[in-house]
């Protein structure tokens, strides 16, 4: 069942989706050589309560695995797309690319986003896969709009995708969000304009274009996260936006 949102969630949401994005600024000038995947998910546990929230990831169980999600903070190292675990073992080097994906609660709502960032210096191959990723989202926003559809929403993500010549992840999908982790709609990274579910005003979604090197193919691991099969890097962006009549809200900008 997809939900509208009423004006007052989505000022709360605002509000929330601000205070996730400062998390998520702070958490991204830690990223560097050396550092462990623990020392990243205490700090983002510890700046989520300061900021006035609590991780919604903590504790959680998708409907879709069995496994319960031990940690604040999703931390998913080159071949790694999502749903990584930030164990102590897991320590960045020179030249990997680490996805961060949190979400919040915030006065019973909930916002979520994720971003892609290099370790050090990294392959160009590497930025322009972060710089595409980057420009889907974009495109996938722009279309987020009352009257347009899931469908255009990815066929704008696919479309930037290919162009730049790397291929999405089709078998992983954005959401709907707000008043729990994951709602309906689910948000396909591919698709066909003006087809599926049409979009309206007050529908609050989680877009998350997730890309990589030429097959989008994944295995799930013993713990729960996905990586791609042919073990290639992959990328993921995401932002919690409103629908609106003639441009979506951003509400974890950063």
């Amino acid at each position: 069942m997809v939900t509208i949102k009423k004006p007052q969630e989505i000022k709360t949401l605002k509000e929330g989706g601000k205070r996730l994005a400062r998390v998520m600024s702070e958490l991204s000038k830690e990223i560097k050589p050396g550092i462990s995947g623990d020392k990243l998910d205490k700090l983002t546990h510890s700046l989520m309560l300061n900021y006035g929230g609590k991780p919604s990831f903590l504790h959680y169980k998708p409907d879709f695995t069995d496994n319960i999600f031990p940690s604040s903070l999703c931390i998913s190292k080159n071949e790694v797309v999502v749903h990584g675990i930030p164990q102590k073992g897991l320590i960045l080097d020179e030249g990997d690319i680490v996805t961060l994906d949190l979400g919040m609660i915030y006065k019973e709502l909930y916002t979520d986003m994720a971003a892609t960032f290099g370790v050090g210096k990294i392959s160009p191959e590497l930025k322009q896969m972060i710089k595409t990723t980057k420009d889907a989202l974009v495109q996938a926003i722009k279309v987020a709009i009352d009257g347009m559809t899931i469908g255009d929403i990815g066929y704008a993500i696919e479309s930037c995708v290919k162009k730049a010549g790397f291929v999405v992840v089709r078998d992983l999908i954005g959401h709907g969000v707000g008043y729990g982790v994951h709602e309906d709609p689910e948000i396909f990274n591919y698709g066909t304009p003006n087809t599926g579910l049409k979009l309206k005003t007050g529908m609050v979604l989680a877009i998350e274009p997730m890309v990589t090197f030429k097959r989008g193919d994944i295995i799930q691991r013993r713990d729960g996260s996905f990586a791609t099969k042919n073990g290639m890097p992959a990328v993921h962006f995401e932002h919690t936006v409103v629908v609106m009549p003639k441009k979506a809200i951003i509400l974890t900008k950063y």
